[in-house]
């Protein structure tokens, strides 16, 4: 089974940045192959008991190309909770 990707981008406040190089290098991609439904990036922020919350995107099996430029690690499919969208496919997640 092909495998979900996460890439932590540390404090929130000073995500913006990486954010927007990470949805520029998707969307091109994403345009290339066509717009697949099983192609999409995910973002969440996660505290874990911290005072200040982490920037984690997720990447879809489907999105492996972008997911290794940025060096992102494997991960379990993440739970919906908390999850938006960041571009791609809005059917990529768990409406299959």
């Amino acid at each position: 089974m092909p495998a979900w990707r996460v890439k932590n981008l540390g404090d929130a406040m000073l995500a913006t940045e990486a954010l927007e190089h990470i949805q520029v290098l998707f969307l091109a991609a994403y345009k290339k192959a066509g717009s697949p439904d099983d192609m999409a990036i995910y973002v969440r922020h996660e505290a874990e008991g911290r005072l200040h919350c982490d920037v984690k995107v997720y990447f879809t099996p489907a999105t492996r190309e972008v997911a290794e430029v940025i060096r992102a690690r494997y991960c379990p499919i993440p739970s919906p909770e908390g999850l938006g969208l960041l571009a791609g496919s809005k059917t990529a997640l768990f409406d299959k």
